[in-house]
């Protein structure tokens, strides 16, 4: 019984940087859609923003496409990881308090539940790294060396 204790309690030694990267690419490809779909329809999706008082809706759409899109990428492939959580946490605070907060917490019902989500998981990136299956641990081991 203690082996399987020890075993349990010890399973991030094993699984921790493999955990790490399934979190980054589940996060990634969270992204990518609504990176697209602003790109895509950048004039409606500027209206949209209006409509719900955002100043400069224009420019708020390109910055949020744009970091969408970047942090797509960058957490794929663990690079500039810690770098790119910290705009995509305040774009899932913002989305939380202005489109989401007043709808409560379920999904279903348009709340805030999938971007607190992230937001929480970009916070344990943030705080872990991206762990070692990524380019920023193979930098960061070459110039130890």
């Amino acid at each position: 019984m203690k082996r399987v204790i020890k075993f349990i309690n010890t399973a991030d030694t094993r699984t921790g940087d493999w955990a790490l990267l399934a979190l980054r690419l589940v996060l990634a490809f969270g992204f990518y859609e609504p990176s697209v779909k602003k790109f895509g329809n950048i004039n409606g999706a500027s209206e949209w923003l209006g409509n719900l008082g955002f100043p400069l809706p224009k420019l708020a759409v390109l910055l949020a496409g744009t970091f969408e899109f970047a942090g797509f990428f960058l957490l794929m492939l663990g690079l500039l990881t810690r770098y790119i959580t910290i705009p995509l946490m305040l774009i899932m605070i913002i989305v939380i308090l202005t489109v989401h907060w007043g709808n409560g917490f379920a999904a279903a019902n348009n709340g805030f539940e999938i971007p607190f989500y992230y937001l929480v998981m970009l916070f344990v990136i943030f705080s872990k790294g991206p762990g070692k299956y990524s380019i920023d641990e193979a930098v960061v081991a070459k110039i130890q060396k």
